[in-house]
């Protein structure tokens, strides 16, 4: 596993279940749904096998009256291409509970994979061209949407 990135699979759950059993119980549902919608990938392979750990992330309230809440999430997510998987739990009355996608080590592991900063004795146009081989040096346009998404999420 010397030559593969960590990955983690994140969830993001409704904060009115953080400090229940159901903010554990919620992201399994959408984890399960996650398996079901790319059990043939590689990513979510490799994490199964391999990884196996899970991230759990209050999210916010269900709805956006006001918030940046659950449903918000969901559209920046599909926005950005990020495969994910959701859970709207029958009981109570369909709502979002859990949102779960994978992610890998060049999103969470900061102390290897350093954020950008723009260098001041560089021009504008320099600048670009060295965040460009950053974004690259970290997986992509995907990498850098979910670094800057996850930046406010605390644990459930």
């Amino acid at each position: 596993m010397k030559n593969k990135l960590e990955l983690r699979m994140y969830s993001l759950v409704n904060y009115q279940l953080c400090g229940t059993i159901h903010a554990g119980i919620q992201p399994l549902h959408s984890v399960v749904e996650y398996a079901q919608k790319y059990f043939k990938t590689k990513e979510y392979q490799d994490w199964a096998k391999n990884w196996k750990t899970v991230i759990i992330l209050s999210g916010g309230p269900t709805n956006n009256d006001g918030y940046i809440g659950m449903q918000k999430h969901l559209e920046l997510l599909k926005k950005n291409k990020i495969k994910h998987s959701v859970f709207h739990e029958p009981d109570l009355n369909n709502a979002l509970t859990s949102i779960s996608f994978l992610v890998d080590e060049r999103v969470f592991s900061k102390g290897v994979y350093k954020d950008y900063v723009e260098l001041e004795n560089l021009t504008k146009h320099e600048n670009t061209i060295e965040r460009n081989k950053w974004i690259k040096s970290i997986g992509g346009k995907q990498n850098e949407f979910l670094r800057d998404f996850l930046k406010p999420f605390r644990l459930a």
